[in-house]
């Protein structure tokens, strides 16, 4: 059996779709992320690629190998770090609830950006008269003020 495309749960920025096909392809993820953006200015289809395969693409899966110490990972798991959870009784268990908490945050996640999307095709429609690109445009310069805030936080 050949290669799987997986999402990246270790090297992910926001979804794991750059970084999971940078593994696929081995290669650096920044030069899938840099396609990505310059797809923006291309006509925009790479942000539905993105949610695309964001949505289609299962995330690499966790390997729990039973001869380790509770929260300890085998070599090619991506979640955590050793002994992370070594206080839990059943780390099976504790790697499942904090899959379904992301799974819930990935939703809200998505949900918030097609209602956005959403309004601002219908404000568009109902107000030719203001240009809507200029919102855009400042959405995506908040959304990497975001997570450029967000990741000085975690190091």
């Amino acid at each position: 059996m050949g290669k799987k495309l997986y999402r990246s749960a270790k090297d992910k920025m926001i979804g794991g779709v750059a970084a999971g096909l940078a593994e696929y392809f081995d290669i650096d993820p920044t030069i899938i992320r840099v396609l990505f953006v310059v797809s923006l200015f291309l006509g925009g289809t790479g942000i539905i690629a993105y949610l695309v395969l964001w949505v289609v693409v299962p995330e690499r899966p966790y390997v729990f190998n039973p001869g380790t110490t509770a929260g300890e990972q085998t070599p090619g798991s991506s979640e955590g770090t050793p002994g992370q959870q070594a206080n839990d009784a059943d780390p099976v268990t504790a790697y499942q609830e904090s899959i379904n908490k992301r799974k819930e945050k990935r939703t809200l996640i998505g949900g918030i950006i097609l209602i956005t999307l959403g309004v601002l095709f219908l404000a568009d429609d109902l107000f030719p008269h203001i240009s809507f690109e200029k919102f855009f445009s400042a959405g995506l310069i908040i959304l990497g003020l975001i997570l450029l805030l967000n990741s000085t936080r975690k190091n």
